[in-house]
């Protein structure tokens, strides 16, 4: 779609969208115009690390709820709910995310899936279903049943067993179970997957999903009544010959360390610490520092060949993979994320109190998101300023399309009916983590410039609409190699 600007009362062609143009850029530094794509990089890199003010969070952590419930990343906070703890959220015990928040993981789910699926050339995605068969339920599993199938088994054990009506054991023993951890469904999907690789090793299985937990008991509301809570996980099965496990558990630890820093304003919030379990295998956990402490966002353990041969038993036969010229029984790297808690740990590293350019007083300072631009649920707030309001919203429909297209998030701010001022939009705009502001107006129309307003630098500066997608494309794509 090619749109028009005005001059003198008639309109000219101008090139499409996307389509760059010969233009100076001003003389006075700035990030748009004139950043190319691995300049894009360093410079987000400088934003974030020169920051700006303290971190809002390393005082406590009611200041980002009550941001996160505000803009839309957390649900909860609702009156006359009594509003949640970090506890609920961290547990898996909450209302869920909001619009925002949603956005927010599915960038780390899909961030994730870039790192392990592309890394090495023998990992492929599986998948498999919420629940399992009753045979799969061991006793202490967390069962999925008709409420009605269950009332009918209480009411026959207390009226003696009616005729033909099914017992409790009855009806627990048919109810499948909800899965707790990805794993065991990844390895019942190897001997299979062994055989797309042409039996060689190493090679992985990776899978993402919600898996559910019950929540411990000194966090229960009710002793009475155990919660359920829930997560979204992500899991990479890794299966090497018994000689190379020990090498290539240190390889992921220090390749997944490095890929949960790699997003972080602040990477040093994110440690790994070893441990043993009580079968003596090795594994390592990684941590993110809350206010509160650190919490667990990621482990990876050795699992030898034990859960292997449980699944596969009488048949070991399946389960050799080829390593060099030998047939061995692969063991098992398990690296399992919780994401729903790394959506938490990024909220928190990435909020920042930044100075109000019109006043030092530090009761108005700014509350900023600073999510990595490969993370931040929106890169873009399309906004109208003075002239008429039909043809500059028709501008602005035109770009949004035009952005969208190109999978540019964008914020429909034009169509919002209640008028503000700019410093207000700019402040809902911090704390919804939009990376940058554009801002229609009449001169748009007049000569197809632009206001660009950066959120790491609340800098503005004039920009062509035609080299919009270009610079937003370039920025987001090169934000990935920093």
């Amino acid at each position: 779609m090619a749109l028009s600007c005005r001059r003198g009362g008639r309109f000219c062609g101008r090139p499409p969208l996307g389509r760059a143009v010969r233009r100076r850029c001003p003389p006075a530094a700035g990030v748009a115009g004139r950043v190319e794509a691995a300049s894009s990089a360093r410079f987000y890199a400088a934003a974030v690390g020169s920051g700006g003010g303290g971190r809002g969070h390393e005082v406590n952590g009611e200041e980002l709820l009550e941001v996160c419930w505000r803009r839309h990343f957390l649900r909860g906070g609702a009156e006359p709910r009594p509003a949640l703890p970090w506890r609920a959220y961290l547990s898996g015990c909450h209302p869920g995310f909001g619009p925002l928040g949603v956005a927010l993981r599915g960038n780390l789910v899909s961030q994730w899936w870039d790192s392990a699926l592309p890394f090495r050339e023998q990992v492929l995605a599986v998948d498999v279903p919420l629940h399992g068969p009753p045979a799969a339920a061991a006793p202490q599993g967390l069962r999925l049943l008709r409420s009605e199938a269950l009332s009918e088994a209480l009411r026959g054990r207390g009226c003696g067993q009616e005729q033909g009506g099914p017992s409790l054991e009855q009806v627990l023993g048919a109810a499948g179970v909800l899965r707790e951890s990805l794993l065991p469904g990844a390895l019942a999907q190897y001997s299979s997957c062994l055989e797309l690789v042409n039996r060689r090793l190493p090679c992985g299985l990776a899978q993402t999903g919600v898996c559910f937990h019950s929540v411990p008991e000194s966090e229960q509301h009710n002793k009475s009544l155990a919660r359920i809570g829930e997560r979204t996980t992500s899991l990479l099965a890794w299966f090497s010959s018994p000689r190379t496990t020990g090498q290539w558990l240190d390889y992921w630890l220090r390749q997944r360390l490095q890929w949960w820093r790699k997003f972080a304003v602040a990477p040093s919030n994110f440690s790994s610490s070893d441990f043993q379990d009580e079968e003596g295998r090795k594994g390592f956990s990684l941590h993110y520092s809350f206010p509160w402490g650190t919490e667990t966002i990621e482990t990876l353990k050795n699992l030898g060949d034990t859960e292997l041969l449980q699944m596969y038993p009488g048949d070991s036969s399946k389960l050799l993979g080829r390593d060099g010229r030998k047939n061995v029984i692969p063991h098992v790297l398990s690296v399992s994320g919780n994401l729903d808690r790394g959506v938490l740990a990024y909220l928190f590293d990435s909020l920042q109190l930044a100075e109000n350019p019109l006043t030092k007083k530090k009761i108005a300072q700014r509350k900023v998101l600073k999510l990595h631009p490969c993370l931040a649920p929106l890169k873009v707030a399309l906004d109208v300023g003075k002239g008429p309001t039909t043809e500059l919203r028709q501008v602005c429909q035109g770009l949004f399309n035009e952005l969208t297209k190109n999978r540019i998030s964008v914020w429909p701010g034009y169509l919002e009916t209640v008028q503000v001022s700019l410093e207000q939009l700019y402040t809902k705009y911090d704390e919804m983590s939009v990376l940058f502001t554009i801002l229609i107006t009449d001169a748009t129309l007049e000569n197809g410039v632009v206001q660009l307003r950066s959120r790491d630098t609340t800098m503005k500066e004039m920009m062509h609409i035609s080299r919009l997608t270009d610079f937003l494309t370039k920025y987001v794509t090169s934000a990935k190699n920093v």
